[in-house]
């Protein structure tokens, strides 16, 4: 199943797309006009070039990229960011440095995957009580994770 949503590309790199038939992410490209260096623990937000039109209902989810964290400690600060169906500006990535090392950003980079999920629409219940659970209030390292 696909479905079509309505694109804007101002930079000169390729759409995003699906590099198998069993990828979810898509691949955001870097548009900038000079290289941007990313020093330890700087963040920096990144224009695409990109601007879509996500129907209602849906969301695009900006992740990191796999290969830049582990290769060079790059990731996307807001891990995963949220573009709501409502937003018609540019995408930009905001990502940061957390190696030791100066990382520098040159147009056309991949430098974040784009994933488009459905949503559900919350109707809140206003209750004097929940129903009960094995984990009930455990909370963070409870079930023996951490």
């Amino acid at each position: 199943m696909s479905l079509e949503i309505k694109i804007i590309n101002q930079s000169r790199n390729p759409l995003p797309e699906h590099k198998t038939s069993g990828s979810a992410g898509m691949d955001l490209q870097a548009w900038i006009e000079k290289d941007v260096i990313l020093h330890p623990m700087q963040r920096e937000l990144i224009p695409t070039g990109l601007f879509i039109e996500i129907p209602e209902g849906y969301e695009a989810q900006v992740r990191p990229r796999s290969g830049l964290a582990l290769k060079n400690g790059i990731t996307v600060l807001n891990s995963p960011g949220t573009v709501d169906s409502d937003y018609r500006g540019e995408l930009k990535v905001l990502l940061i440095n957390l190696s030791r090392e100066p990382f520098t950003v040159s147009s056309g980079d991949r430098i974040a995957q784009l994933v488009i999920a459905a949503h559900e629409t919350v109707a809140w219940t206003i209750s004097e009580g929940l129903s009960k659970s094995e984990r009930g209030s455990g909370s963070y390292g409870s079930t023996g994770i951490l």
